[in-house]
């Protein structure tokens, strides 16, 4: 109660220094980078990364990116070659006059180094960087190539890629917050009981998402889905705590007619509930850090931070504000909204054999379409964009004009003989879907010794610990064919040279599968196992948490298995991180319900009413809480043009209508059904159980020796 007190007592300072802590907030927010490559969050001891960090350190090549170019004559290519090489952090342009004048015809290159840079209608070069693939600087040098290169020529690349994202994301981004906070606001202005109260929670949750995102720059960097959804997910989630401030405090004020005094009484309530409430939440949140893809620890560790600041918000910034606009807000106070649910709730509980009927029948094909989304999943991000953005009109250029859909980069040791190096690129062109290696031995052709190659261009593919080779593909990034190509070029490149690397943005993509497949696994198991123990200790009981996530995975499998039936593809990111925030955030209107269920039963009212109390009196809760999680997700969900945030935001949005929906009508049946069961597995309950006619019997117990 000192806490409580305190707050109510220095409320003036409270919300001082809160909107004092705004201005470092926003200069963290703004000082915080973000990262749009998520191939940097694979594992750093695979072979993949180590491959790119050893091209960039061995060659200075760090991003790769190819330049169609349509229609234009050999001499304007060759004067836009040099323009790009003029471009700051390109280390090296590869073009037909890096190893031939232009006085020589074409046709008297080798033949296989014709046909990869030329077609009858365009020519190609490729473009090394000697900074990384999602690196700042990258990213302009990309927006300079474009600027540079016009409208006949078109950029792919994983930079490319990254630079439209990122342009896409910050126009975006404002956008999301905005129609987050529009469409919760109506959500609120709709369900709860006055016409002001929105407009303060909003205030105190948005001081509270300030602070938490200036504080992801002591992380150093966030992805750019961390970015994009942190905000909305923050205001979603944390709505709840508001609210059931909002109606403490309106209860004690019924009780007493001292404002601070009832305030003090609220502020104790709702932290005693709203902390064993956000636990499973945050639990949740927490889970994500186990992903060996440590794109989950980063959105993991930014949202469980912004859980526990909208709890903190909620018992510190909120009382205060509510004190100083009292007046206001209870002038601008009109009647809820939402009937009275009594009629309802006994029509649920009278026919409860029906809603687990249709529960039993529903589990089947939720399930099968659960686990065939997790099998029809995305991989390749370029997916993830509008057809109009310059990265995906690149590639299908790319496609269409050179038939090359993925380029792999091996890395062979320099001392490597040429002649098992040929033999090797030999090997390699047989695989299917490799349309040809270009290497040193194969630019300059068998005749030639390596020794009288000029060092200009010699140097461009070979160094002295490796030799670089580039490959080119038919098959697309992220598909089940380039993957086994990958396996059978491994095969190759290993049998030749052990220690060699095969890497490029296909083989990252491979581990990414690999990765994030094991990482659904373990992340759905210890979310969990976790909200096991929590519902455990809460509800003092062990067959409550067998019930209640059952409720709620249940309802997970009907969100993530819609996509399956609706033929939609999911991005990879997607159902792990769904499945453990649906989870964390709405397992915690099936606990509101069950308390109040076993308050119930324990103050001796029968199952039936038990339950029907329970259901009538969490109804209102369970809506507005689910409803505010829809309504901030639910608009962004329909605006976004980025795939994985649209697709993200309306798992979430649809997810927690489903675990509104399944809470309201299969946990009161299953509470029924389960209920001689509760009584005996719960502490307190022990002596209860019900006779053959509902009613609540006393279980004789035999007392202890003392």
């Amino acid at each position: 109660m000192k806490f409580s007190k305190a707050v109510v007592r220095f409320r003036i300072p409270i919300l001082i220094l809160a909107i004092a802590l705004l201005i470092p907030s926003a200069a963290g927010y703004l000082g915080t980078r973000v990262n749009y490559d998520m191939l940097d969050y694979l594992p750093e001891d695979m072979d993949t990364v180590i491959g790119q960090k050893e091209l960039l350190d061995e060659f200075g090549k760090g991003a790769f990116s190819f330049i169609i170019v349509e229609g234009m004559p050999d001499r304007e290519v060759a004067q836009l070659k040099e323009k790009i090489e003029k471009v700051e952090h390109v280390e090296t342009v590869l073009w037909y006059d890096s190893f031939a004048d232009l006085s020589i015809p074409k046709e008297m290159l080798p033949e296989k180094l014709y046909k990869a840079f030329n077609t009858d209608n365009a020519t190609m070069m490729a473009v090394f960087f000697d900074t990384s693939t999602s690196s700042d600087v990258t990213m302009d040098a990309i927006r300079q190539i474009r600027k540079v290169a016009g409208s006949q020529c078109f950029v792919s690349g994983m930079s490319a890629l990254v630079t439209d994202l990122k342009d896409l994301c910050e126009k975006e981004e404002p956008i999301y917050v905005g129609i987050a906070v529009a469409m919760a606001l109506i959500a609120m202005l709709v369900l709860l009981d006055g016409w002001l109260v929105p407009f303060v929670f909003l205030a105190s949750i948005g001081i509270m998402i300030m602070i938490n995102l200036g504080s992801n720059y002591f992380l150093g960097e966030i992805s750019y889905i961390t970015k994009a959804l942190s905000a909305v997910l923050q205001l979603a989630v944390t709505m709840d705590y508001s609210i059931f401030l909002w109606n403490s405090y309106n209860e004690q004020c019924g009780r007493t007619e001292d404002r601070k005094e009832a305030m003090a009484a609220a502020i104790k309530a709702t932290l005693t509930s709203v902390v064993g409430s956000s636990v499973t939440t945050v639990a949740g949140f927490i889970a994500l850090c186990f992903m060996s893809f440590t794109m989950g620890r980063d959105l993991g560790i930014v949202m469980a931070k912004g859980v526990i600041l909208g709890v903190i918000g909620s018992v510190t910034v909120l009382p205060a504000l509510i004190l100083v606009f009292d007046k206001p807000l209870q002038k601008t106070r009109h009647k809820s909204l939402i009937p009275d649910m009594g009629a309802f709730a006994n029509g649920i509980v009278k026919f409860f054999p029906v809603f687990l009927v249709i529960f039993a029948v529903l589990i089947w094909p939720a399930y099968n379409g659960y686990s065939k989304t997790n099998d029809e999943v995305y991989y390749d991000m370029g997916q993830c964009l509008p057809k109009e953005m310059e990265y995906v009109i690149a590639n299908s250029k790319l496609h269409e004009e050179f038939d090359i859909a993925s380029t792999h980069m091996i890395l062979v040791d320099a001392d490597t003989p040429e002649k098992q190096v040929r033999s090797m690129i030999q090997d390699m062109e047989k695989v299917a879907g490799v349309k040809y290696v270009l290497g040193l031995e194969s630019v300059v052709g068998s005749l030639v010794p390596e020794e009288i190659i000029p060092d200009d261009i010699r140097d461009i593919l070979k160094g002295d610990k490796w030799e670089l080779l580039l490959v080119n593909s038919e098959y697309k990034v992220a598909s089940d064919s380039v993957n086994r190509q990958i396996n059978e070029l491994n095969a190759i490149l290993k049998n030749y040279d052990e220690g060699g690397m095969l890497i490029g943005e296909a083989p990252c993509m491979k581990d990414m599968i690999e990765t994030t497949g094991h990482d659904f696994q373990v992340v759905n198991m210890i979310s969990i196992i976790a909200i096991f123990v929590i519902i455990a200790l809460v509800e003092k009981s062990i067959s409550l948490p067998f019930i209640l996530i059952t409720v709620i995975e249940a309802a997970i499998f009907v969100n993530l298995g819609l996509p399956h039936y609706l033929g939609q593809s999911l991005p990879f990111i997607a159902p792990i991180c769904i499945s453990t925030i649906q989870l964390g955030a709405t397992v915690d209107y099936a606990i509101l319900m069950t308390t109040r269920y076993k308050s119930e039963r324990i103050a001796g009212a029968d199952k039936v009413k038990a339950v029907r109390t329970a259901l009538s009196t969490s109804i209102p809760s369970i809506i507005v809480s689910g409803m505010g999680l829809f309504a901030a997700t639910f608009g962004v969900a329909v605006y976004s043009d980025i795939d994985i945030i649209g697709s993200m935001c309306m798992l979430m949005a649809r997810g927690a209508a489903i675990s509104v929906i399944m809470v309201i009508f299969t946990l009161p049946a299953l509470l029924m059904l389960c209920d001689s069961l509760i009584c005996h597995t719960t502490l307190g309950m022990e002596h209860l159980h019900n006779g053959a006619d509902g009613k609540l019997e006393p279980v004789i117990v035999r007392a202890s020796k003392k």
